[in-house]
Order: C-alpha cells, then structure tokens, then sequence
C-alpha cells in the first residue's frame, strides 16, 4: 500500500508537465477523431491527476484547465448539433469544476502521505534513539553492577594489604638506621644500602598509592548535589593549576559557553573528575603540549570537554579506555577513568572518548542542567 502511494516518478517537474501536457492533447485528439460515439473525456482526469500527484496543485490546475480548452475546442470544431447552444460550454464548465475538485483531494490526499510518512520516520527515528539509549544504560547499569563487585573485593583485599604496608615502611626505616650505623662504625659508604631501602621504599608507596585509588574507588560516597554554577566553579579551580600547567610546559586554555547556567553536583566529586581528566591529558603529553577546558550548552544538558594534545589512542585502547584495571600508563592503576565514570553516573550523565594516534584525545561530560526559573 505504501508503493502505491509513493510518487510514481521522480521527474522534474518540467518533464512531468511536458509529458502530462503531450498526453492530454492526444486525449483531445481522440475525442475530436471519435467524434460523440464514444466519450473519451473521463480520460483527462490521467494526465490531471498524474501531473498533480507528482508534480503539485498548481500545474493539476494547469492541466485541469488545458483538458477544458481542448474539450472547448473540440466541440467548437466537431459537427455534433446541440438543443441549446450554450450546452457545450456548461457540460465543460462542470467537467472543469469536477477537474479541480479532483485536484484539491489528491493535493489534501498526498498532504496527509507526506506529513504520516515525515511523523512515520519521526517517531521511528525517536523509538530507534531510546531503544539505543536503553541499550546504553542497561550496558552501563551491568557494568556499575561489575564495578560495584569489583570495588567490594579491591576494599577488602586493600584493608588487609594497608596495614602490612604500614609495618614494611617502618621497617625499612630501621633499616636504613642500621646500615648509616654499619657504615659508621665500618667506615664503608652506606649509598649503595641506601639505595635499594630507597627502591623498596618507592615500590611501597606504589602499591599504597594503589590501594588508596582502589579504596577511593569503592568507598565512593553517595554524591551530595547542590546547585553549581561550572564556569565560575571550573575557572576558580584551574587557577590554582596554574603552577602545574606551567611546570608541565603545558599551556591551559578555557572556552566557556556564557549560556551554561548552573547544574546540580557534588563540588568536591565533580572538581575529582575533572581533575582526573586534566591529569590524564597532563600524562599524555610528557614533552609540553596544550589542554583546553571547554563548556557548552546542549539542550537540556551541559557538555564539559576536556582536549589535550597528546599522542592519543588507539582504536583498540579507545574501546578499553573505561574498564576497570585498564592503563595506558606503566604504572597507571587503570581506576582513574573508570572513578570519572562512575561519578559522573551518579550525576546523572554520562562521559564519551574521542581520540586518534598523533592528534590527541577529548574527553566529553554530558551533565543535565538545572531547570532555569
């Protein structure tokens, strides 16, 4: 039913006319040729309502018109003899009101297809995003269920590994206490002993620095939202970063949207994301480089990027970039990102990745806004 209703051809609207226009006249022609032994002009409503349906209401008109000339013609010329001599121009007259009733339901008819067909792929076009939006959440639903799991376990197993550490790092100060004795009395350079305590030392503030990011990841508590005003807020923050961008060679560049208002989050959890993300950036460009913080009114919602220019990802990392336990980095817990993630769900948002190799990486922040009094 659908193809029946579609246009028949996708003609210029010249063409269409030139050719419905050729085939009334070879209508006219025929009933001038047959004469009143058989009535043919029931016929020009073809090249009518074709040249309407396809071409529009203002050249069915036209053609309306041009089937009634020629049927005027026709019986001005023909030999057939009426009773009343004004009865041929009537019977064309009617024949042309019948015509244009004929156009103005098709034009109202085809009105009606167009606008169910745009309404039609309208709300297919929005069932399609929600059921994509649907997908979305319920994938990030499954996967804060995995992390909620993941983060019981890492809380558990990091309260047990924390203590021990305590006792490994004092420890190893005794240690080193002795050896400067040793040396003393031996009168031997202790540098070397120094050295490896040193070295231990390093690889136990890792491994606490690890547990503290996988207990801050667990413990998240629950956000504590309230009004925020993100330009005024973010521009105070990066102001006392301003000594880090500078001792990074990085230059920190702002593009705030003034029509971003206020939006409902936790100060000290947003400020944690954010902070995240500029570390990141910070990470990926060793050399010096450039970091944009930038704002942007989207609807009902803010977006908050975060550009850097770095060496970027690739599309496989890209993909990985929010699981839990995935680093880029050597000595990355792989919980930076995915602490971002999981504050900015509890905000109600949710966060994207664009990056490519040599180019460098966005970070986006989708937020809703607070509704505007």
């Amino acid at each position: 039913m659908r193809k029946l209703l579609q246009r028949p051809l996708s003609l210029p609207k010249r063409t269409v006319t030139a050719l419905a226009l050729a085939l009334a006249v070879l209508i006219g022609l025929a009933d001038y040729y047959t004469g009143w032994e058989i009535h043919v002009s029931a016929f020009y409503l073809i090249p009518i309502s074709w040249a309407c349906w396809t071409a529009g209401r203002r050249v069915g008109l036209f053609l309306a018109i041009v089937a009634t000339v020629l049927m005027v013609i026709t019986d001005r010329i023909s030999n057939y003899s009426f009773q009343h001599p004004e009865a041929p121009y009537w019977n064309d007259l009617m024949l042309l009101v019948f015509f244009i009733v004929v156009v103005y339901l098709l034009s109202a008819i085809q009105n009606a297809h167009d606008y169910l067909e745009k309404t039609v792929q309208l709300r297919t076009a929005a069932l399609q995003a929600e059921i994509a939006e649907r997908k979305r959440a319920e994938a990030a639903k499954l996967q804060a269920e995995r992390l909620a799991t993941a983060g019981t376990m890492a809380a558990e197993v990091a309260h047990e590994v924390r203590n021990p550490l305590g006792s490994i790092t004092l420890n190893l100060d005794l240690i080193r206490k002795e050896i400067d004795r040793l040396a003393e009395s031996a009168s031997r350079s202790p540098e070397e002993g120094r050295d490896l305590v040193n070295e231990m030392r390093e690889e136990v503030h890792r491994i606490r620095h690890v547990i503290e990011d996988y207990l801050q990841f667990a413990r998240l508590p629950k956000a504590q939202r309230k009004p925020l005003a993100l330009n005024e807020f973010l521009d105070q923050k990066l102001t006392f970063m301003q000594v880090t961008f500078d001792s990074a060679r990085v230059a920190c560049r702002t593009q705030f949207d003034a029509s971003v208002g206020t939006v409902y989050a936790d100060a000290d959890q947003l400020w944690q994301a954010v902070l995240n993300l500029v570390r990141n950036g910070l990470e990926a460009m060793p050399n010096g480089g450039a970091i944009t913080i930038s704002t942007q009114r989207n609807h009902d919602h803010v977006l908050l990027r975060v550009t850097d220019t770095g060496a970027g990802m690739t599309a496989q990392q890209l993909r990985q970039v929010f699981k839990p336990f995935f680093s880029t980095k050597t000595k990355g817990t792989g919980l930076g990102l995915t602490l971002v993630q999981q504050i900015v769900a509890e905000h109600g948002g949710h966060v994207e990745c664009l990056s490519a190799i040599g180019k460098g990486s966005t970070f986006t922040v989708h937020l809703p806004e607070a509704e505007r009094t």
